[in-house]
């Protein structure tokens, strides 16, 4: 076969290697996009985005001349331009005083800058609450068993006495 073995690789054959987080896509301010967009990597959009816009486990941005109608999911979003539509956040939402937002946020975290145009119904989510333990289990655990020294607490106040 022309003289290549099957283990040796040409010198322009490169490897794919997976998306590292620095790599993100930009929107330029003259694109325009009419349609859903799905992908893996960070998100700038600068120009003009009509749909759904999912991004798992990235970020996605919303820059100061960008315009976006529709919905977004996202690990954490960042409006500085015009959103009309509705957000969901594994994360954090970040809204700029640049901002002109108008929707529905849903997230764990939100940050709104003083100067920002909002008109929102925000839902922040709860972390799950751990369960108490109850007293007696407590109990059980902290009392010594054979070879087991029990467990004695000093405060700051009890040292000096």
């Amino acid at each position: 076969m022309l003289g290549r073995s099957k283990g040796v690789k040409k010198a322009d054959e490169t490897a794919v290697s997976p998306v590292s987080r620095e790599e993100k896509t930009i929107i330029g301010e003259h694109i325009s996009i009419k349609g859903g967009i799905q992908g893996k990597e960070d998100l700038v959009i600068n120009g003009l985005v009509e749909g759904t816009i999912e991004l798992g486990g990235c970020h996605l941005t919303v820059g100061p001349v960008g315009q976006v109608e529709g919905e977004i999911q996202a690990d954490n979003v960042t409006i500085s331009g015009r959103l009309s539509g509705n957000i969901k956040a594994l994360d954090k939402v970040e809204i700029t005083k640049e901002a002109d937002f108008n929707g529905e946020v849903k997230a764990k975290r939100i940050s709104v800058e003083d100067g920002a145009y909002l008109k929102a119904v925000i839902e922040l989510e709860k972390e799950p609450e751990k369960k108490p333990v109850p007293a007696d289990k407590l109990a059980d655990q902290a009392a010594p068993g054979p070879g087991k020294e029990p467990l004695i607490f000093v405060s700051e106040t009890d040292k000096g006495k």
